[in-house]
C-alpha cells in the first residue's frame, strides 16, 4: 500500500476545506470497507485520506412519519435494519442493508459509502432509487441536491466534484398502503455480488387492488444503476396482479445493457431483470397489503 496522509475532521466545514485544498489525490473514508481494500490492492491511490466518521451530520439518523428519513452518509448498515420503524417504512432499504457483506462488515459499512463507491452492482442503490431518495452534497460553496438515479456517472464514478462530499441521503415519507422490496440474484451463497439487483416500491389504493404509483431501480445490468422509468410509470392505474407485474418486468428489460462475464451472460442478465422486477413487485405489494389490513 502506498503511503498517504490521514485527517479526521470533526465538523462539516473542516471536512469540506480539507477536500477543497488538499494537494494531490484525496479519498473519503466513511466506513472504510471499500476504500481500504481498494488502496491496499492498488485499485485506487490517495495522497490524503479524510476520515469523516467524526462529522456529526454524517452520523445523523432521524425519522418521522410526516417528514421521512434523513440518513447520514456514515451511518452503518446495522443501524438501518435494527431501527424498527425503518423496517416497516423503508423495507427495500432494510433488505439491501442486511446483505452488504457479513454482520461484521455491516457494523462499519454505510449506505452512503455504498452509494459513493458507485459500483454498478451496489445493493443499496436500486433500493434508494425505489424509495425516490435524494443526495445532499456539501462543499465550501454551499449545498446542492441530486436524485440518487443521477448520482452515479460510470463504474466507480459519480457527480462529486473536488471539495464536495455526500452529507446525507434524504427519503420522502412512506405513505400508507405502500410497500417495497429489494432482491438480488447470485448463483451461490459464497458469491455476494449481484448478477442482477432490483428494488421496487408500490403505492396501492385503499382496497389494495390497484397500483397508484410505482418506482423500480435496477442494478448490475448497465454501467450505472438505473431507474426503470417507463416500467414504473406504466404501472400507474394497473391492477396489482402478477400478470401486470410480469409485464412491467418485460418493459424494464429495455434499460438493460449488460456485459457478459464470469457471473453471467448479457442475455441471462437481461432475462433476470424481468424475473426480479416481477418478484420484487409482488413482495412490495404483499407488504403494502399488510399495512392495509392493519
Amino acid at each position: 500500500m502506498k503511503d498517504f496522509g490521514y485527517a479526521a475532521p470533526e465538523s462539516l466545514g473542516e471536512a469540506s476545506r480539507l477536500l477543497q485544498h488538499a494537494a494531490g489525490s484525496v479519498k473519503i473514508l466513511a466506513g472504510g470497507t471499500d476504500i481500504i481494500v481498494q488502496l491496499r490492492e492498488g485499485m485506487r491511490e490517495a495522497d490524503l485520506v479524510v476520515d469523516v466518521k467524526k462529522v456529526p451530520e454524517l452520523q445523523e439518523l432521524t425519522f418521522s412519519a410526516t417528514h421521512g428519513l434523513r440518513l447520514g452518509a456514515s451511518v452503518p448498515c446495522h443501524r438501518v435494519y435494527e431501527h424498527p420503524q425503518l423496517v416497516a417504512a423503508y423495507s427495500a432499504l432494510v433488505d439491501a442493508s442486511k446483505i452488504i457483506g457479513g454482520w461484521q462488515i455491516q457494523s462499519r459499512a454505510s449506505v452512503g459509502g455504498n452509494l459513493c463507491n458507485s459500483s454498478p452492482a451496489a445493493d443499496t442503490i436500486p433500493a434508494l432509487i425505489a424509495h425516490h431518495a435524494w443526495c445532499e452534497i456539501a462543499s465550501p460553496r454551499g449545498k446542492r441536491t441530486v436524485a440518487v438515479e443521477q448520482f452515479c456517472t460510470a463504474p466507480g464514478k459519480n457527480v462529486l466534484q473536488k471539495g464536495e462530499l455526500l452529507v446525507a441521503i434524504v427519503f420522502p415519507p412512506s405513505l400508507s398502503h405502500s410497500g417495497s422490496a429489494y432482491e438480488r440474484f447470485i448463483p451461490r451463497n459464497e458469491m455476494d455480488i449481484a448478477v442482477v439487483g432490483v428494488g421496487s416500491r408500490v403505492q396501492l389504493n385503499a382496497t389494495g387492488d390497484t397500483i397508484e404509483f410505482a418506482r423500480i431501480g435496477v442494478g448490475a445490468v448497465a454501467p450505472t444503476p438505473k431507474y426503470a422509468q417507463e416500467a414504473s410509470e406504466w404501472l400507474a392505474g394497473k391492477p396489482a396482479t402478477e400478470e401486470f407485474f410480469a409485464q412491467a418486468g418485460e418493459l424494464a428489460k429495455k434499460i438493460a445493457s449488460p456485459i457478459s462475464d464470469m457471473r453471467g451472460t448479457a442475455e441471462y442478465r437481461t432475462h433476470l431483470v424481468g424475473v426480479m422486477v416481477k418478484r420484487t413487485l409482488l413482495k412490495a405489494a404483499e407488504r403494502a397489503k399488510v399495512f392495509i389490513n392493519h
